[in-house]
């Protein structure tokens, strides 16, 4: 299998789609303690910066400073296996309980921090990212294919179907310079390879495909995953 992608370290690709479906990643249970104005302070800035921070959470942020920022009582701890078996990770999920919000900066505030080892001093990156959270250029979960060909050109991105369908190589695109920093994944609308199978089987496998391609168009493409890589793995 081919797995050249350009930049990414094998112990992230592998990460890649052990997302909210998979259980390792599921969410806590809902708390219901109160948010004081203090914590949501600190949600008031959902900027992506690739290779820097998410928000408040930066290269250096540590377990105890996750603390700190959100509070222990919506943390959990956490870990999680790669894709195809490649190891595991411990990860913090922060789950603020978005019923007691008194901003819409609460819609930021679902994240999961991975990090390089059981000590949880050293964030390798942060995903499980909702929709609030943008870089600067404005791309988020859920942007739609249109949107991202306006902000990173025709780019080409791995075909769907397989352990890393919908990655984007960012290589080709006008934002080069995220590469190594950010992993975007793109996905189909619900039901999109039943309703429009032969478009569906035309960008799948392990093969890559350009964003102009126009069987992508009917099957409801839109940004489903975001990875912030803070310290690459070595």
């Amino acid at each position: 299998m081919n797995l050249s992608m350009k930049g990414i370290a094998t112990a992230t690709l592998a990460l890649l789609l052990n997302y909210s479906a998979n259980p390792a990643f599921a969410l806590p249970q809902k708390i219901n303690h109160p948010i004081t104005v203090a914590k949501l302070q600190s949600l008031e800035d959902p900027l992506i910066v690739p290779g820097q921070r998410v928000g408040p959470i930066t290269r250096t942020t540590t377990k105890q400073d996750l603390i700190k920022l959100f509070g222990a009582s919506h943390l959990v701890d956490k870990t999680i296996s790669g894709a195809e078996g490649m190891g595991s990770f411990a990860a913090t999920q922060v789950n603020l309980n978005q019923g007691r919000c008194l901003t819409t900066s609460c819609s930021a505030s679902t994240l999961l921090v991975v990090w390089s080892d059981n000590t949880r001093t050293k964030p390798l990156e942060v995903r499980n990212l909702g929709s609030a959270w943008k870089t600067r250029e404005g791309i988020g979960v859920g942007t739609p294919l249109s949107e991202l060909r306006k902000k990173l050109g025709d780019f080409k991105l791995y075909g769907l179907a397989w352990d890393y369908g919908g990655t984007i190589l960012l290589d080709s695109s006008k934002l080069s310079h995220y590469q190594g920093k950010l992993i975007l994944r793109v996905d189909t609308a619900p039901n999109a390879s039943e309703k429009f199978p032969n478009d569906y089987q035309s960008v799948s496998g392990d093969a890559t495909f350009s964003s102009s391609n126009p069987h992508w168009k009917p099957l409801g493409i839109r940004l489903a995953e975001i990875i912030v890589i803070l310290n690459p793995s070595e």
